[in-house]
């Protein structure tokens, strides 16, 4: 079947050849924790990304799958914070068009998903459909020697929270968790009606020059009433490659991180002082009927563009009023 997805193409990239340090820092690392977050850091840097998808199993009629999906993208990932139990990469596309005639054209930069990496957390967060994510307090048995992983929308709004252990070989390492609920990603939107839920286990891999994320994703249909499991439409599998890449033009990326960081920042501990204050949390997509993640853009382009200054007092309430405005206990 042809493929669906980006049409797109982009200008030629150069593949790395040297290793960097943070995969010397994972066979250095003294301790298995410290081994753990060695790989999670080899997450960051500069990347050619490709993201393919293929409905595998269609299990009710007429059992056939849909078109595989596949699209690129060129991304920088980049550490925001790092401390012994905490890791948080933030992964921003710097991504250069080239026309027919050869004409390359960009960057076109957009924020993109953020990853929280933590020890031994306390509680995860848990998407149960209908727009609904609710707080699972977890024992210490459960999180003994492992990390969860937070992934969090364009506009760090939460998406999932998935739980696992690195395991570590002489020439890769590897991070899988269990199963986890989450909303439908906009590739399936179009598919809202037949199913309201992914339940899908992650895992992340990391070898020298490049990392890779799989997902094994089953579609899951909710009950109307109860809202809990009724049944599955069919199950996909993704793979999402992160090849390194250098003498590609990434600067913007740290310009506009640079730019629109006092927003984002606030943003980020508004959400989490929402999620920490609520055992469950209902968020919607719009804000005063506009989709939600354009209001939160339309700050943070004030401070890119300079209308509003990054020590404007103002920042940290317009961001709470934002959360505020989606995310309903």
């Amino acid at each position: 079947m042809v493929p669906q997805g980006g049409t797109s193409r982009g200008p030629a990239v150069t593949t790395a050849v040297d290793t960097p340090a943070t995969w010397q820092n994972w066979k250095e690392a003294p301790s298995p924790r410290e081994r753990d977050r060695a790989a999670i850091l080899h997450q960051a840097g500069e990347f050619r990304v490709s993201f393919d998808f293929v409905e595998a199993i269609v299990f009710e009629p007429p059992f056939k799958p849909d078109r595989p999906y596949r699209s690129w993208a060129t991304e920088k990932v980049i550490v925001l914070e790092e401390r012994e139990d905490f890791v948080s990469l933030q992964h921003i596309l710097v991504m250069y068009s080239q026309d027919e005639d050869g004409t390359v054209k960009g960057p076109h930069l957009q924020k993109h998903w953020r990853q929280d990496w933590q020890w031994e957390p306390d509680q995860v967060l848990e998407y149960v459909g209908g727009r609904t994510w609710k707080n699972r307090r977890l024992s210490s048995g459960e999180t003994e020697g492992k990390w969860s992983q937070s992934v969090f929308q364009v506009d760090d709004s939460p998406r999932y929270t998935a739980l696992g252990a690195w395991l570590h070989e002489g020439s890769h390492a590897t991070w899988e968790a269990r199963a986890t609920g989450r909303p439908l990603p906009r590739r399936e939107r179009a598919n809202a009606s037949q199913y309201q839920r992914l339940d899908g286990v992650n895992r992340h891999t990391v070898l020298p020059l490049e990392w890779v994320h799989e997902e094994d994703n089953l579609k899951v249909r909710l009950d109307p009433e109860t809202g809990e499991k009724s049944g599955a439409v069919s199950r996909e599998y993704g793979v999402n490659r992160y090849e390194r890449i250098q003498e590609l033009d990434f600067s913007a990326a740290d310009e506009y991180l640079a730019q629109t960081e006092p927003f984002w920042s606030e943003v980020r501990i508004a959400w989490q002082d929402k999620i920490n204050a609520n055992e469950e949390l209902e968020i919607a997509r719009e804000c005063d009927g506009e989709l939600a993640f354009m209001s939160f853009f339309r700050e943070a382009w004030k401070l890119e563009s300079g209308e509003v200054p990054p020590d404007d007092p103002t920042i940290r309430a317009r961001a709470r009023e934002l959360v505020d405005c989606v995310a309903t206990p």
